[in-house]
């Protein structure tokens, strides 16, 4: 069978089932998808509110597909993404969004380069803020190594379809339904990979631990993000996000980068192409940064880099090499 029909499939059985529940239940898409992913994960489960022939018609579809699934991991995620973004459309919440293909695809790379300079066997990493789980799973499935993973997400909602969607891949992902900025027993992560919400963060008692917390206004939900997510990387450890191409230049810039300069060193700062967003204010850059430890090499430039659309590959190719070719030098 081929992978895409395989991709399809699945997407048919999640959509078909999930648009039968958003009618009979009258909830969201979101929400009805991650009710479908529930019954397709577990069989025997039932779902009330719901008439008799519904219920049966629910579970012949959900039947086509059941555990131990014989999917490729690309193939579940990519199933799901569709079944997501459908949904993300008519959700209002502006964290309701996903991280595009091509970006998962070289923050994958990235994470890469990093590791051919990372001696241990098996990696861990976190996900502060995952939502549906897409890029978390799509950057793991390009990697070689085993990983160890934890991903963040306070929205119930996108916290289910992201351990649904570690599932379907056959990954054992641990999600934990917890704000991050909140949450305690963190751990410590050798990498962290994410796509930060921004915004302001509605919970002033939480932010009162943070150096970075608003002072005398709202406190910034990436900068709370980016000061957890140092706290609990291990010294000398990864932290790769994705981030408003104005963020050293935006409101509260200056403590921002005061912390960062204190606790980490930036080690790249990758512009996405104009090409991929709507308007120039929602530009997005990838950042890279290492939490400090003695005696770890520290480049004596940050790598800065404008990355061309996409769909120049030859533009695409060669600014690819070069950035390889910073790494073996920088890394080394």
């Amino acid at each position: 069978m081929e992978s895409t029909t395989k991709t399809e499939m699945l997407y048919d059985v999640l959509d078909r089932s999930a648009s039968l529940l958003q009618d009979e239940l009258g909830v969201l898409y979101l929400d009805a998808l991650s009710l479908a992913g529930d019954m397709v994960m577990n069989q025997d489960q039932a779902i009330g509110g719901m008439s008799k022939e519904a219920s049966e018609k629910l579970k012949e579809q959900t039947d086509q597909v059941k555990p131990p699934f014989s999917f490729d991991p690309e193939e579940g995620r990519r199933a799901m993404q569709l079944a997501v973004l459908k949904g993300m459309k008519e959700a209002t919440q502006p964290h309701h969004a996903m991280t595009p293909d091509a970006v998962t695809v070289y923050a994958g790379f990235i994470l890469n380069k990093l590791l051919e300079h990372d001696d241990n066997k098996e990696i861990s990493v976190m996900d502060p803020a995952a939502g549906a789980g897409n890029l978390l799973t799509g950057v793991i499935n390009q990697q070689t190594k085993p990983v160890k993973a934890t991903a963040f997400e306070a929205d119930e909602t996108l916290a289910n379809l992201a351990f649904i969607n570690s599932r379907i891949q056959g990954r054992d992902i641990k999600v934990r339904h917890e704000d991050t900025i909140k949450a305690e027993d963190i751990g410590q992560s050798g990498y962290v990979i994410s796509d930060l919400p921004v915004g302001y963060y509605p919970n002033d008692s939480a932010a009162e631990g943070f150096q970075l917390k608003g002072e005398g206004n709202p406190s910034l939900i990436h900068h709370l993000l980016i000061e957890q997510s140092i706290r609990h990387t291990e010294e000398g450890g990864y932290l790769f996000f994705l981030v408003p191409d104005h963020l050293f230049l935006s409101e509260h810039a200056k403590e921002l980068q005061a912390y960062v300069n204190e606790h980490a060193v930036i080690y790249a700062i990758m512009q996405l192409p104009e090409t991929m967003f709507k308007a120039k204010d929602h530009r997005k850059a990838l950042l890279l940064l290492r939490r400090k430890k003695q005696g770890i090499k520290v480049p004596a430039q940050a790598l800065m880099a404008e990355l061309p659309s996409f769909s120049r590959k030859e533009a695409l190719a060669d600014m690819t090499r070069q950035i390889s070719e910073w790494f073996d030098q920088n890394l080394s």
